[in-house]
């Protein structure tokens, strides 16, 4: 069972201007809804950011392309196929997917931004949009976010979504998000798949600058397993509809509260991640500290998260400290002063003065490692800069969830 997550949602309120839909088309080969629809009231505002991998999906391209040029009216999310790497065949299925939609609910083909998630080098087959579609229209409705959180899950174990609400400035505002990813997480954008919405009106610009700040503490600071997808994409849509009136300053109040909000949505989103990671038993979390800047706290923090030998050792419940040390020295920080380093298991102190702690004991170590979730604190001596990123742990399920992924 993934780590402190459970398969009970919480309660998800709805977004005005947003209504979703999750059906069974028969594009995935095991049982389960495998297409989702996410419709938005006329003037909504979209940001989106995608995989940094040049090996792309088909739908990444094709969206990228219809959000240049106009604003969507539909996210088309379906699971159990990738469509990536599949050429100009696949470009064109994408296509088709898109013109199907957009002929059922009465937009432009550009109005509809696809994205699949699933089993790379298949080609997408396109019949199951044509009756997928319709029976997935039929059934868009604003309470429809948990159902689309389980249509967009592959090898996940429990569907992962975060609703909050919010008062700015004596007005309500609502944010309600899902997100699915298990495996082949790594940053370079976000995660696998995410969609957050809101019913402040912000303007696209400033829209999609939020959503850059909050994925780069969020979605961009978590990995499983070092991977980058070829189809990783997260949208933030703001429908407008509460009574807030529309945020275009980035100094004002109104910007740094929604911005706050809409961070911690994603950072919880992105943490329910990696803690459904495939396979994972442990919930591990690496803060940096007193770094230069607050990249070099990250290329720490992921040199161990990284490691294949430290995440091993937390499975194993191992106090294997030189392993965690051997990734802060090998990060590549220039000019490292190995006797200012000091490292932590949540409050034991490991390693102080180029060596271990005096004060440490095995059994101290031993204890920490037996615990579910853990902290491992990495204090630099260079500078004021922190930052944090999350893991898990490598577990044989891992090796057997993968190995067995497309049988």
């Amino acid at each position: 069972m993934p780590v402190g997550l459970s398969d009970q949602m919480p309660e998800l309120f709805p977004v005005a201007g947003v209504r979703l839909s999750s059906v069974r088309s028969g594009i995935k080969k095991r049982p389960g809804n495998d297409l989702v629809l996410i419709e938005l009231a006329e003037g909504s505002r979209t940001a989106a950011v995608f995989t940094l991998n040049d090996f792309c999906a088909a739908p990444v391209t094709l969206a990228k392309q219809h959000l240049q040029a106009t604003q969507p009216k539909l996210l088309m999310i379906n699971s159990g196929n990738a469509n990536a790497g599949t050429g100009q065949p696949g470009m064109q299925a994408a296509s088709d997917s898109c013109r199907i939609a957009a002929q059922v609910i009465g937009c432009s083909p550009e109005a509809v931004l696809p994205f699949s998630t699933g089993v790379i080098g298949e080609l997408l087959p396109v019949a199951p949009f044509e009756t997928g579609v319709p029976a997935a229209v039929a059934e868009l409705s604003a309470n429809g976010w948990a159902a689309a959180a389980r249509g967009i899950m592959t090898t996940d174990i429990v569907p992962k979504a975060v609703s909050r609400k919010l008062d700015i400035d004596g007005h309500a505002v609502t944010i309600t998000g899902i997100a699915k990813g298990s495996g082949m997480i790594h940053p370079n954008m976000a995660t696998m798949l995410g969609y957050v919405a809101t019913d402040a009106a912000v303007s696209l610009p400033l829209l999609q600058r939020m959503l850059r700040e909050a994925t780069e503490d969020s979605f961009n600071s978590i990995t499983v397993d070092g991977d980058t997808s070829t189809n990783d994409a997260c949208t933030l849509t703001a429908t407008g509809k509460s009574s807030l009136p529309e945020i275009t300053d980035a100094q004002s109040t109104a910007y740094q509260q929604l911005s706050d909000a809409v961070t911690r949505v994603l950072t919880e989103l992105a943490t329910m991640i990696v803690r459904d990671g495939e396979g994972a038993t442990k919930f591990i979390t690496i803060r940096v500290e007193e770094a230069e800047t607050k990249a070099e706290a990250k290329q720490v923090g992921f040199t161990i998260a990284h490691s294949p030998l430290v995440k091993t050792a937390f499975f194993a419940s191992d106090p294997n400290w030189g392993r965690i040390l051997a990734a802060v020295g090998r990060a590549g920080l220039k000019d490292l002063d190995l006797n200012g380093v000091r490292l932590y298991l949540d409050q034991v102190c490991i390693v102080e003065n180029g060596g271990r702690s005096p004060s440490y004991t095995e059994e101290q170590g031993a204890a920490v490692m037996k615990q579910a979730e853990i902290t491992i604190v990495v204090k630099l001596a260079r500078g004021k800069e922190a930052t944090q990123v999350w893991t898990c742990d490598f577990s044989y399920d891992y090796v057997k969830i993968n190995a067995e992924y497309r049988s």
